[in-house]
């Protein structure tokens, strides 16, 4: 037994702490440590599982004693070891921060409760969904995930998260049904639904067989992932649910479906025959989602939008399935996981601290708070792909890939991801000069509480903050008649911080993580490994 055989402990352990979280329910302070505990167990073995499969190769395990093809498996290779190392660390970050406003707000009762083992079950699910061996159990990953990002989502039962939960499941739903018309398909014509076992079975089928099951499952997958023209539903919905759950929504989710894509594009589908279609999809998304990122003016909108744009740089990679394409792919789905959830757990103290996500109504932040100021600027320009951050070297290993293809529409796709990547910047920017660069003054009329703190004319302060560590929420705090501002609470910053200085190792050890973003390509392009690892020896060159 190796330590890779631990794997499906990572999903295990978030359900686990789960169901100890839901009998806490009306012990919060005993619910957020049962929920870091787990977690912390969780990314402690998921290392672990990393560092055995970084040279030894797949590893996978077979589930209640049934062997492949009939029975259950999990497979952890570099690609699926890794993303489960970050999403981890990922909701390990956003935890915290979520146990920091919980601890601030005093929401000791009420439906709140049921965030940590919700928030659990996601987690559960992102890690099933990771280490799914069959297209079923991928569906179940994904199915887990609607179910706990609906609560998620609508926590607090207000009117806009209901609406926006309503669109968010009607469209998951869909791309579900989709997702489960295609694995009855497959079924039909392979008698399978193993992935290894599809993997040598479905070049057999006829091409228009084979096409049609490649396009119902990337249809499925591209609303997932929110790729053009199927991203519609992702801005709309994000932006109105609770900050932390934006934050892990906007860092994992759409990345599960980037997952599927990929794993799918190299195990089952490796030819080229959609390819041109993928790389004019990859560019859409890139362009058309910036282009609503310019034009918003709430931060968590621009977020939103961003986002979108930069799943086109994924599928850029996949699309041109070279070595170093996927592997740049690999590598910027570990940058954007990381720098996309600082930027929104940002976004989530901007409005704490100033009382309002517009940037119309923002100003004055850099001098009220530095340490914010600084938060915001580093993940920006490593989003903006500004050297020599991470987020420069992902979209130079693309941009090297797709000269190398040295086709039109690669060129095209190279222009693109610059065109895409200087709006990104420009967006970036406009949110610095505005919310953080300028005085409160030339805001359009700014929030009282950024009023209450301004400088006045003599040059002092007309209200000053308390130093304490007790927080006073801005969208109650008396701005005239006492001197308390709003402090972030402790959690809330730290745990933005360590995130923001993931994105900066990132960055400092990009050249190792890079490495191994290629090792996991070779081994997903390569197919033998994978499938060997699952039926046995011999299996790939059937």
């Amino acid at each position: 037994m190796t330590i890779a055989a631990l794997a499906p402990l990572a999903v295990a352990v978030p359900f686990l702490g789960a169901a100890l979280a839901f009998v806490l329910i009306r012990r919060p302070g005993a619910q957020r440590r049962v929920s870091m505990g787990a977690l912390t167990l969780t990314l402690a073995l998921e290392v672990l599982v990393l560092a055995s499969v970084w040279h030894s190769g797949p590893v996978a395990i077979n589930l209640g004693g049934w062997l492949p093809p009939f029975g259950i498996v999990m497979v952890a290779d570099q690609f699926s070891s890794l993303l489960l190392v970050i999403s981890s660390a990922v909701s390990l970050a956003v935890l915290v921060f979520a146990a920091g406003q919980g601890a601030a707000d005093g929401e000791e009762r009420g439906p709140v409760s049921v965030f940590h083992p919700t928030y659990l079950i996601l987690v559960a699910g992102v890690s099933n969904a990771f280490l799914a061996g069959d297209l079923f159990n991928l569906y179940v990953g994904f199915e887990i995930l609607l179910t706990a990002s609906y609560v998620l989502m609508t926590l607090g039962g207000t009117g806009s998260r209901i609406r926006a939960g309503v669109t968010y499941v009607v469209v998951s739903v869909v791309s579900s049904l989709l997702f489960l018309i295609a694995i009855a398909m497959i079924y039909g014509a392979t008698g399978t639904v193993n992935l290894a076992d599809l993997a040598v079975k479905l070049g057999s089928l006829e091409s228009g067989t084979q096409h049609l099951l490649h396009i119902m499952l990337l249809v499925a997958f591209g609303i997932k992932a929110a790729v053009f023209p199927l991203s519609f539903w992702l801005p709309d919905s994000y932006p109105t649910a609770p900050a932390p759950v934006t934050a892990v929504f906007a860092g994992l989710l759409t990345k599960v479906g980037v997952y599927a894509i990929i794993r799918t594009e190299t195990l089952l589908f490796p030819t080229d025959h959609f390819n041109a279609v993928l790389l004019v999809a990859a560019l859409l998304t890139m362009i058309i989602g910036i282009l609503g990122a310019v034009a918003q003016t709430d931060i968590k909108r621009m977020l939103s939008f961003t986002l979108v744009s930069h799943i086109g740089y994924m599928v850029f990679g996949v699309a041109l399935s070279s070595a170093l394409g996927l592997a740049a792919a690999v590598f910027y789905v570990i940058h954007h996981i990381t720098v996309q959830t600082s930027l929104f757990m940002v976004a989530g103290l901007v409005e704490r601290r100033g009382g309002s996500s517009s940037i119309a109504r923002l100003g004055g932040l850099a001098k009220l708070s530095p340490v914010l100021a600084v938060l915001y600027f580093v993940p920006a320009m490593n989003l903006s792909g500004i050297p020599p951050f991470s987020g420069f070297l992902g979209k130079l290993g693309l941009l090297q890939a797709g000269v190398a293809q040295g086709t039109g529409l690669a060129y095209v796709l190279v222009v693109g991801a610059v065109v895409a990547s200087l709006l990104t910047l420009l967006v970036m920017a406009r949110v610095w000069n505005r919310v953080f660069w300028r005085s409160t003054a030339d805001a359009e009329d700014p929030e009282p509480v950024l009023l209450a703190t301004a400088p006045d004319a003599s040059g002092g302060r007309s209200m000053r903050a308390l130093r304490t560590s007790k927080y006073v929420d801005a969208t109650q705090g008396r701005y005239a008649g006492n001197n308390e501002i709003p402090i972030l609470p402790p959690l809330m910053v730290y745990s933005t911080m360590a995130l923001v200085a993931l994105g900066v190792a990132m960055s400092v050890f990009a050249g190792p993580l890079f490495d191994l973003s290629r090792d996991a390509a070779d081994s997903m392009l390569a197919r033998t490994p994978y499938i060997e690892a699952v039926l046995g020896s011999g299996a790939g060159a059937r």
